[in-house]
């Protein structure tokens, strides 16, 4: 009899348009899921991942107004560690970059070792015009004057990207490159005519350089402000008596290795290095990147998991769904189901029938919505790109969200239970038709039928 059951399930399966319905309610919802969690899960790890990309897995800082001028023996002591793969370091400003009469932004100002910074940070695949030339370094050469100062400017300061695609014009910020710019900052410095107290000044620099190259990480907070320089030649402006120096060292971890159990280790490392050479040493800042995102991640986490139980709440209407149309198939086959136990199917077989009917509508609605899941994750972008030329809406601004192109990686971790839970909820949707149809007595319903 379970012969029975099962070919009677594929012939409705076959010959009953309305489970079509069923079917794609299962798929669509679980499509919608699947996207949802991918997307956000897709937005997350881009956000933590993304300042640990150009600032390493773990950021030393200096005190406000202290700078590090042995970070070369100091960087070298951290190499020797297991942990730690390589670091470099930075000397960080602030300042306003005049990149063409009346354009002036405000900048974040990088002072970098571009031997090192490779090491640690992918910046030479940012360069615009620099990674075609197949040498992986980073280098300050102004086109066609060698002998000028050259920097690096975030393309964000140079131009605004096309309001519905996103788009910034490559060929006119190509057109810029030689151009002479010239940064306004300046660093705190201890007043000379108070030498006894520890009364500071802000002491303003202005640093002329022409355009290297145009540096774009993806990431708008590093795209709208940052400025690259030689850490020498930023040092030897901000601070002219010392000798080259740093505020900040990016360090990139081995694979593999803890990043809070390497803080300690770092940590431990300063202590011995530093010594007596800095009385300021116990108030440098060592955090691992992902701690200084952890709260802003643990917020993005609740979101998703609140949107992930609103829509979940609404795809449970596939089991109202389901139970509307296999009830109405019962009852348009009572005389079936009569006839079936007649000839001695048992009410279990009877209910197992239909229970299995509704197994395979949900497997193969969760085959079909993990299917148009992927193929929406992986063209969203061009799905948001016609969305916005055919009706004028940016659904995803990079100034707003972060990034230039939405995350569209597939969270595999949440097909699992996306697609066990479409099975179930199309199993529990046919349980009371299952019930109903095995509560069919044969006798009356072959009399009056």
């Amino acid at each position: 009899m379970k012969q029975i059951s099962i070919l009677l399930c594929l012939r409705y399966l076959q010959h009953r348009r309305i489970v079509i319905l069923s079917m794609a309610a299962v798929m669509l919802s679980c499509a919608l899921l699947i996207v949802t969690d991918s997307l956000f899960t897709g937005f997350i790890n881009a956000v933590e991942n993304s300042v640990g990309q150009y600032l390493g897995d773990v950021v030393f800082e200096a005190p406000p107004g202290k700078t590090l001028t042995e970070y070369d023996a100091f960087i070298d002591r951290l190499n020797q560690a297991e942990s730690i793969e390589s670091a470099t370091a930075v000397l960080r400003s602030q300042g306003l970059l005049l990149s063409s009469p009346g354009k002036v932004k405000a900048t974040r100002v990088w002072g970098i070792e571009p031997s090192r910074a490779l090491a640690v940070t992918p910046l030479n695949e940012a360069m615009l015009f620099q990674k075609d030339n197949g040498r992986p370094d980073i280098r300050f050469t102004v086109p066609d004057n060698p002998d000028a100062a050259g920097g690096i400017a975030a393309i964000g300061l140079l131009t605004q990207p096309d309001e519905l695609t996103d788009e910034y014009d490559i060929d006119a910020v190509k057109g810029m490159l030689g151009r002479p710019m010239a940064l306004t900052t300046g660093t705190v410095i201890q007043d000379p005519q108070n030498t006894e107290t520890s009364q500071v000044r802000f002491s303003r620099r202005v640093i002329k350089f022409s355009l290297a190259d145009v540096v774009r990480t993806g990431i708008n907070e590093f795209d709208e402000s940052l400025v690259l320089l030689p850490i020498g030649a930023l040092s030897a402006q901000l601070h002219p008596d010392e000798a080259t120096c740093a505020n900040m060292l990016h360090i990139r971890l081995a694979p593999g290795a803890d990043a809070e159990a390497a803080t300690l280790v770092i940590r431990g490392i300063w202590r011995d290095f530093a010594g007596d050479r800095y009385n300021w040493s116990d108030f440098v800042t060592i955090i691992s990147t992902k701690r200084m995102q952890a709260q802003l991640i643990g917020e993005y986490k609740k979101q998703m998991k609140v949107l992930l139980f609103i829509f979940g709440l609404v795809s449970a209407g596939i089991i109202l769904l389901v139970f509307c149309i296999f009830y109405l198939i019962v009852m348009t086959r009572r005389k079936d189901i009569g006839i079936l136990k007649s000839c001695g199917l048992s009410n279990p077989s009877v209910a197992g029938m239909f229970v299995l009917f509704g197994v395979v509508v949900g497997i193969v609605g969760a085959i079909a919505g993990i299917g148009l899941g992927w193929l929406i994750i992986d063209n969203i972008n061009a799905i948001e790109q016609a969305i916005a030329s055919v009706f004028g809406l940016k659904l995803w601004k990079a100034s707003t969200y972060m990034f230039t192109q939405i995350p569209n990686t597939m969270h595999w971790g949440s097909v699992l239970w996306v697609t066990g839970a479409g099975i179930t909820a199309a199993a529990i949707g046919s349980l009371i038709p299952a019930v109903a149809a095995a509560r069919v007595k044969p006798v009356e319903t072959l009399q009056y039928e």
